[in-house]
């Protein structure tokens, strides 16, 4: 496995804990099991997570596996999005967070979500991401044939 390790340390920042004493499992245990754990969550948790103290910050940020799983799932939806960026180099993570809401809105479209709005009114306070041209002709053809 290509990921790094992280220095060991307690999550707030100190010399690192006695094994016996230890609250915490990303401190015990070896950087690749960290990650299978971390595999579990969906992207909100795993950001959050990643907040949660500089030892998972650390182990998050440095694991393109864990970013590349979480855009596969994403590619299943926007694919034509996801291949863009990637074929420019862009991170697996920076190609999650791109591509993380419009996946979520496309597939709420295509589900007919919002198939009975009758007024602009009736969107406010959700969360939108722009689409592209391809994608509005998926969602007009879904709606034609519901």
């Amino acid at each position: 496995m290509s990921l790094r390790a992280p220095q060991r340390r307690s999550c707030d920042g100190g010399a690192p804990p006695k094994a016996a004493g230890c609250q915490n499992f990303a401190e015990t245990l070896p950087v690749e099991m960290s990650v299978r754990i971390f595999r579990e969550l969906d992207p909100q948790s795993l950001c959050r997570a990643s907040r949660a103290c500089r030892l998972w910050h650390a182990i998050i940020q440095e694991s393109e596996q864990l970013w590349r799983q979480q855009c596969m799932l994403v590619r299943a939806v926007c694919q034509r999005e996801v291949d863009s960026d990637r074929s420019r180099g862009l991170s697996w993570k920076v190609t999650l967070l791109r591509n993380y809401r419009r996946s979520q809105v496309k597939t709420d479209w295509l589900t007919g979500r919002y198939s009975r709005v009758a007024s602009a009114d009736e969107l406010l306070g959700r969360k939108m991401a722009a689409l592209d041209a391809e994608t509005w002709g998926e969602i007009l053809q879904a709606e034609l044939d519901r």
